[in-house]
């Protein structure tokens, strides 16, 4: 049994979140069919959506955000009002202060800066400078702001964190789930930008990621550019046609923003064969691309719109093909191409491979995997599915290291812990490095084994490892769990290892810390 066990190890790490504790049989499951096991996954239809009472569309969310932006400008014309009243009477010809409109993007800054959950903790000495400053005030004190809004929005982050953490602790094999990861990874934003950012974390994967994992990748492309997260977190809702009515109005122009990153990271790659005039053509034709604000004159708040004002017109060249198409259809039609694309193909199969077998991934399943996605138009299931029946991605030895999400996710599992708060998940990616939601740019977060391997990471995840054997090892024999991680598949050194630990507690956090559970 012990190439069967392996291949139940390379099964349950390489392409899932580990095996899960209890009575489930994962690993005797995986052991009998490995392949099978995996793939079974995706046969099941809808089996990436993720539709839970209570969690809200995109629109729902913004009207949220908006409505909060009304309420703030309206607290904030009561307090002028309250100072002027407690001042001087002005002089008769004194002009009135123009009304300030707030962006969407101010909005979101107003929120945020009132949050204390998305913001860093002041220092004692910038308190009592703030105490100090606050005496010199007048004495009317302004009305404050409703409170309300500030608690929906890091509520909503959480509902939408447990949301996905137990559908990751409760999958049969989480490849599903490990593809939305690497997929919403791919397309990622940040839920730093903002309040908006932060409100549509979740909603931008369950809507523009979920629906199209096993589906095709351009109509994923496509619904991920005109998302209102992706628009928002790229500010392309700030890019204007110089030659629009817009632009011309406000004499602004493009923001190139969302445009690099389409082609850079989201499709043709690095070296991809595209040119700086390409980026500037694509911002062209993607000027427009934006979504409803409160008032919804352009359609319902927080939906994706086109604003044909705002639109540079004319034709339009990208990637030596010119698009004449009007309006929205322009940038689709693009999007479709480029989805196509000869780099788009290589550049997917590359990461795709990279992400779940080795860092350098063999060059005979790079082709494969190339050949797959081009014939047949970009078929996500079919590019999984060639994936997993390779013989290269079975072949390879277990080298790259589990993110912390994994690692976290891998440890509920065995440890049949379904999370009824994401607070300690939560914490714990904060701590590791892998902020849920949340990496530090537009590339996401890295995926190389070096990168999560690094003595600081390990000694992180030692710690919380320690911590979760001294609260749970009295309930398990890490024994009986290391046969539920690898059998037969376990190195000898681990065994003896657990078997010599002092005590259950150090036994269980060894296992926690051993090859057999950091390495997929």
């Amino acid at each position: 049994m012990a190439r069967d066990s392996q291949a139940a190890l390379i099964a349950l790490n390489r392409f899932g979140f580990g095996a899960r504790g209890g009575a489930s049989g994962d690993f005797i499951n995986a052991a009998s069919d490995p392949r099978g096991f995996v793939l079974a996954e995706l046969a099941r239809p809808n089996g990436a959506l993720l539709e839970v009472p209570g969690l809200l569309s995109t629109p729902e969310l913004g009207k949220q955000v908006f409505d909060y932006q009304f309420e703030i400008q309206q607290a904030r014309n009561a307090a002028k009002a309250a100072q002027q009243g407690a001042s001087e009477t002005p002089p008769q010809d004194a002009k009135p202060q123009p009304r300030r409109n707030l962006s969407l993007s101010t909005a979101a800054k107003e929120i945020a800066g009132r949050d204390p959950a998305m913001q860093p903790q002041a220092a004692d000495g910038a308190n009592a400078a703030m105490s100090s400053s606050a005496t010199m005030q007048p004495s009317v004190n302004p009305p404050k702001p409703p409170a309300q809004p500030l608690n929906i929005i890091q509520k909503t982050f959480r509902a939408e964190a447990l949301a996905r953490l137990q559908r990751g602790v409760v999958a049969d094999c989480g490849f599903v789930e490990r593809l939305v990861v690497f997929w919403s990874n791919h397309f990622c934003i940040s839920a730093n930008k903002g309040a908006l950012a932060r409100m549509w974390a979740g909603s931008f994967e369950r809507e523009a990621i979920r629906p199209h994992v096993l589906g095709r990748f351009g109509d994923m492309l496509k619904a991920v550019e005109q998302h209102p997260a992706m628009l928002f977190f790229l500010d392309n809702q700030q890019s204007l046609g110089p030659e629009s009515r817009a632009g011309i109005n406000r004499n602004r122009g493009l923001n190139e923003n969302l445009a690099r990153e389409i082609m850079e990271l989201h499709t043709l790659g690095v070296g991809g064969g595209y040119t700086q005039d390409d980026v500037t053509a694509l911002a062209r034709v993607i000027t427009g691309w934006t979504f409803a604000g409160r008032r919804g004159q352009l359609g319902t708040p927080g939906s994706f719109v086109f604003n044909a004002n705002a639109h540079q017109p004319g034709p339009q060249q990208v990637l030596g093909k010119t698009y004449a198409q009007a309006g929205v259809a322009q940038g689709e039609a693009v999007l479709s191409d480029i989805a196509r694309h000869p780099s788009t193909a290589k550049f997917i199969a590359t990461k795709f491979a990279r992400h779940f077998v080795a860092d350098d991934p063999p060059p005979a399943l790079v082709a494969k995997l190339q050949d797959t996605f081009t014939r047949t138009d970009g078929d996500l299931r079919a590019l999984a599915t060639a994936l997993v029946q390779s013989n290269e991605a079975w072949q390879a030895p277990l080298t790259k290291m589990r993110s912390p999400y994994e690692f976290l996710l891998a440890s509920g599992r065995l440890l049949a812990r379904n999370p009824e708060d994401p607070g300690r998940y939560l914490n714990g990616l904060n701590l590791l490095g892998q902020p849920l939601w949340s990496p530090a740019g537009p590339n996401g977060f890295p995926d190389t084994a070096a990168a999560w391997a690094a003595p600081e990471g390990i000694k992180l995840r030692l710690d919380i490892s320690a911590q979760l054997a001294s609260q749970l090892a009295d309930r398990f024999d890490p024994r009986d769990l290391l046969e539920l991680v690898a059998a037969d598949a376990a190195a000898p050194e681990t065994r003896r290892t657990i078997e010599r630990a002092e005590s259950r507690q150090q036994a269980l956090a060894l296992l926690l810390m051993s090859p057999e559970f950091q390495r997929r």
